[in-house]
């Protein structure tokens, strides 16, 4: 007599355990997430939309640049006998300070000296709102302070002299006087990213007419488009010229990829007591070219 075939049974599957979800988005380790938090980076839920990925990723891109010369300036000075003072940082047209947040709490916060970071920004709204979240988190090596350019070289809460100045997507002529508050207090380093250049664009749209019968280069800048684009890469060309005038190296590259942003110049200047004269011709020599004689004051 045959035997029936078994009965096939199904063994009831065994729940997978759930990870967590990562918090992908490379948030750097040690990277505080009530932080980003509150800058509204994430969500309270840990979630991140994309523009807050991209606004991210350039903040830590830039990072990477500047957190070589923090560990210069330390080492500067240990060689010196003046690490005590620490690390002095000035954010220029800081904002809502998501770069000097960042810094403290990638690197700041761990150090037991009197390194300290300045947020100069003329929104008093603004202001008030980083000292509050710098209250709230315990940074207290933060100060921020609404105050004007020329107000921020000679306020008593600034010290004498900066180590380096970061002015991130500073508008229109707010990068210039980033550099001009670097120049008066000798900064070491200054770390620019400039944004949305229409001075230069405005004078050559004044001088055009006149322009174009006696220079043909006034072609490059004759098409609107053309003026926008060329007044913005001529700005920076006589930002780096400017500098190299006081005697700082100067280096130009890209921020982050041209996908996440199309304001992505950034221009690292050390001050490295170079010389001075050929960049100064040169200045004076391209301010004359192409009709910004009335600039030389600005990029002096």
């Amino acid at each position: 007599m045959k035997k029936s075939p078994p009965i096939a049974t199904t063994a009831a599957p065994v729940a997978a355990k759930k990870s967590p979800p990562p918090l992908a988005y490379d948030v750097r380790p040690g990277q505080s997430i009530e932080l980003l938090k509150e800058l509204h980076i994430l969500t309270r839920e840990g979630k991140m939309n994309q523009d807050s990925q991209r606004k991210l990723k350039q903040v830590y891109h830039l990072f990477q640049f500047i957190e070589p010369l923090l560990k210069e300036v330390q080492a500067t000075q240990a060689k010196s006998g003046s690490q005590k003072y620490g690390i002095q940082l000035v954010d220029h047209g800081a904002g809502k300070s998501y770069l000097g947040f960042i810094l403290y709490d990638l690197f700041f916060k761990t150090l037991s000296d009197e390194s300290h970071i300045f947020g100069i920004e003329t929104r008093d709204e603004l202001v008030k709102k980083s000292q509050v979240l710098a209250q709230k988190l315990a940074f207290q090596r933060m100060t921020f302070l609404n105050l004007s350019v020329a107000d921020s070289i000679t306020s008593s809460f600034l010290p004498t002299n900066i180590d380096i100045v970061t002015a991130l997507h500073a508008c229109n002529t707010a990068t210039d006087d980033a550099i001009r508050f670097a120049l008066h207090k000798q900064a070491k380093y200054m770390v620019l990213v400039p944004c949305c250049q229409a001075e230069v664009a405005s004078i050559f749209n004044k001088n055009k007419g006149a322009s174009l019968a006696n220079n043909a280069l006034t072609e490059i800048w004759r098409h609107p488009l053309h003026t926008r684009e060329f007044g913005s890469q001529i700005t920076n060309v006589l930002r780096c010229l400017q500098l190299e005038s006081h005697g700082y190296q100067v280096k130009v590259t890209e921020l982050v990829g041209w996908e996440h942003s199309m304001k992505n110049e950034l221009i690292i200047a050390t001050y490295k007591n170079l010389p001075r004269t050929r960049p100064q011709e040169r200045l004076a020599e391209v301010l004359e070219t192409l009709g910004l004689g009335e600039m030389r004051e600005r990029f002096s």
